[in-house]
């Protein structure tokens, strides 16, 4: 099983452009991704993918692996997917999240030993740790599973309606958005056409589900913050 690790990064995001090159204690952001998804076992190569000169000149200087991409993707996935063209020989791709600076190797590494089993398509991680905060919160999102602990829908909604239900608690799961993919399935996903489950609740997975791809969930509780907008910056600073 040789997999490829892929971390897409933009420079001109909405919330905050130019963040993979912002400075944290000493490192930009993407040196300090790469650094922290270089640590995962299973990964065989390592390569950013970004489509501004900018990135590239920043992983040349600190000695990672940059692939110049197009500029029109709409998504990682569909980034990670040109990426993977370059790389026929690789069995697993994993889509790294490049707004991520305190990326856990062992995260990585316990997403990826779910394609031991050969019936893996896509997996993804989900929290059991869910919180009434983020049952309310449409910016975390929600997904219930299968009896094969594989999605069977995802929702900025809490899901399941409890409307009925005869006790106030359900098993939970919010989703992680970290996804790995079997070679042939992610080359077979950028060629769908988006749907409208996609569209309304603006998450891609659900257009992998509407066209029958499976998604298997991993369980964990490791969660690394994210930077979204500038105010997230400091969440991170005291952790490095």
């Amino acid at each position: 099983m040789k997999v490829l690790g892929i971390i897409p990064a933009r420079f001109d995001s909405s919330r905050f452009p130019g963040k993979p090159l912002i400075d944290l204690k000493g490192k930009t952001m993407i040196e300090r991704v790469y650094e922290g998804a270089q640590k995962a076992q299973l990964i065989d190569k390592l390569v950013v993918a970004t489509d501004d000169q900018r990135i590239v000149a920043e992983v040349e200087r600190f000695g990672g692996h940059v692939l110049l991409t197009k500029s029109t993707h709409q998504s990682g996935t569909d980034r990670c997917a040109e990426v993977l063209e370059r790389f026929p020989d690789y069995d697993i791709v994993i889509n790294i999240q490049g707004d991520e600076p305190l990326v856990s190797a062992q995260q990585l590494d316990t997403l990826l030993a779910a394609f031991t089993d050969s019936n893996t398509q896509i997996a993804t991680l989900v929290n059991p740790e869910v919180s009434q905060e983020d049952l309310n919160n449409p910016n975390r999102i929600k997904v219930v599973e299968n009896a094969q602990q594989q999605a069977l829908y995802f929702s900025r909604s809490a899901l399941p309606n409890m409307h009925y239900a005869k006790s106030e608690t359900f098993p939970w799961l919010r989703h992680i958005g970290l996804y790995a993919y079997r070679a042939h399935v992610l080359a077979e996903l950028s060629q769908l056409s988006p749907c409208l489950l996609e569209q309304a609740e603006s998450l891609e997975q659900l257009r992998w589900l509407y066209y029958g791809y499976a998604i298997q969930l991993i369980r964990t509780t490791i969660e690394t913050p994210n930077i979204d907008v500038p105010e997230d910056v400091q969440k991170v600073l005291p952790f490095l």
